[in-house]
């Protein structure tokens, strides 16, 4: 009996882990269609001069014990990590005490134990994010801003917002409104480029989940039990970022008779009796056409249904698709001689502040040491929010730098003269929005779960936010349910709905 074929569109986390538990546990082949000449997708890490970028910041970490025990099957444990560092939820404790250590001479392909820290910088200070109950907190916001922050979060809690429509309702029932204008609102808006009162309450539900004011109560006085994502304050990661881990995956994908091709772009999707029969991609070079008995898609699902003849789509289905929308961005890798506050030691830090268009930095050597070429020198990385096609994403490179270079000197980070190099990388949709026509999405998603031999998964595959540890476990959903034969595609749109995947 010839040995059957998945087509994975996509060699991000999802695509890749979809391929390679199709190929552990199904005997399925994957053939990996991917549109860039890059593995790992917003994953990836992007060398320059030996510095290296981590698009987006992505920590290692997942409630999923099945998820954690993965990553570290494919790179292991740093050996020097010690002992019982514990990974700890309600009900579910993932210690590393038992973890696949590096053995040998093994230094280079192996994840570390990172700090986590990150903050918030507003009016020219340094706050702890997620929020902390502290002396030092009170000290900077002084004592009347202090005392706003605290009679609004009591007036939420006696008269919140109902119904809970938008982000803004959200965020203003947990936090109250005064916390929500001064920590919240202006950096969201960055990220999102609409008003918090346009983008749907749920994005809150899977993004920001059960923290609140209670949780960093809990937190500041060590009494909590369930640990919010925010607030957990260790990760995993590999030592040359995530691309490292994505790389890793796709040799085994490779040395077990599973297959990738590049610059491959999904342009024609044909279906016939419900069922998916091939996908054609257009490269510079030629035309090809892959026939699959399974088909797996990460790609936007607005490409997806656009790939689909015309006239094969319902009109509905196809307006749909078409409105849904995506927010890009653009990061500045910057190398420096030093920074003007010192030694900074968070991973990434959140820019609050109204007077600047930058919306988050991180400074890579902080995620690991491997990220940086000279350890004498700082790498920061810069993002910017924007669209495909806004006045700044037209921007030319060193346009984009001038306003970067200005920015840094305005909020005080660094200094002109200590910039030694700077790369300019651009990233297309990124964060799948929760405006335009994703109210209609559930029509979409039913028609496409109608042909019954695709399995969508994945953060621009659903359409859906989630982090890399939900992107996975609805492509390990997807492969047991081919295996299985035992076909649920709500089981797989489940993922990062309820408090189990909330992590």
């Amino acid at each position: 009996m010839p040995q059957k074929t998945a087509i994975i569109i996509g060699a991000g986390p999802a695509g890749l882990t979809a391929a390679y538990e199709l190929l552990e546990t199904a005997g399925i082949k994957p053939i990996i269609l991917e549109k860039s000449e890059d593995i790992g997708g917003l994953s990836k890490t992007v060398n320059y001069k030996g510095n290296r970028m981590d698009i987006g910041g992505h920590r290692f970490f997942s409630k999923s014990e099945r998820v954690n025990n993965w990553w570290l099957k494919q790179l292991p444990l740093e050996k020097n990590a010690g002992s019982n560092i514990d990974l700890s939820y309600q009900h579910k404790h993932f210690t590393l005490e038992h973890a696949n250590l590096a053995t040998g001479t093994n230094t280079e392909n192996i994840m570390l134990v990172r700090n986590r820290l990150s903050r918030i910088y507003y009016l020219g200070k340094f706050f702890d994010y997620p929020l902390k109950l502290s002396f030092n907190t009170i000290a900077k916001l002084g004592i009347g801003k202090f005392f706003k922050i605290v009679s609004s979060y009591f007036y939420s809690s006696i008269k919140p917002v109902k119904p809970e429509n938008s982000l803004e309702d959200f965020i203003k029932n947990r936090f109250g409104a005064e916390l929500y204008e001064t920590f919240f609102k202006e950096y969201t808006e960055k990220v999102w480029g609409v008003p918090c009162s346009s983008i749907p309450a749920e994005w809150g539900h899977q993004r920001i989940k059960g923290l609140s004011i209670k949780e960093v109560l809990k937190h500041a006085f060590k009494v909590q039990k369930n640990v919010q994502t925010s607030l957990i304050e260790k990760f995993l990661y590999p030592k040359y970022g995530p691309g490292q881990m994505w790389q890793t995956v796709a040799k085994k994908i490779l040395e077990k008779g599973g297959e990738i091709y590049f610059n491959q772009e999904v342009t024609e999707v044909l279906t016939e009796n419900n069922l998916l029969k091939s996908v054609s991609t257009a490269s510079s070079v030629e035309k090809k056409t892959y026939l699959g008995d399974y088909f797996i898609s990460t790609m936007p699902i607005k490409e997806l249904v656009a790939a689909m003849p015309a006239g094969q789509v319902p009109a509905t289905i196809a307006s749909i698709a078409h409105g849904l929308l995506y927010r890009d961005f653009i990061t500045i890798g910057v190398l420096v001689n030093k920074l003007k506050a010192g030694n900074i030691k968070d991973n990434w830090i959140y820019i609050q502040d109204k007077g600047v268009k930058l919306g988050r930095l991180q400074i890579f050597n902080n995620w690991s040491p491997g990220m940086v070429q000279d350890p004498q020198k700082t790498w920061i990385g810069l993002e910017y929010f924007c669209s495909i096609n806004d006045s700044f994403w037209n921007l030319a490179d060193n346009q984009i730098f001038s306003i970067a270079k200005k920015e840094l000197q305005k909020i005080g980070l660094v200094a002109e003269n200590e910039i030694t190099d700077h790369v300019v990388i651009r990233t297309e949709k990124a964060y799948p929005a929760y405006f335009g026509t994703y109210h209609k999405i559930d029509e979409v998603r039913n028609y496409l779960n109608e042909i019954n031999n695709l399995f969508l998964i994945g953060r621009n595959g659903m359409h859906r936010y989630n982090n890399t540890d939900h992107s996975m476990l609805t492509a390990m959903e997807a492969a047991e349910q081919i295996q299985s034969g035992k076909i649920n595609k709500a089981a797989i749109w489940e993922i990062n709905t309820g408090e189990e995947y909330n992590g």
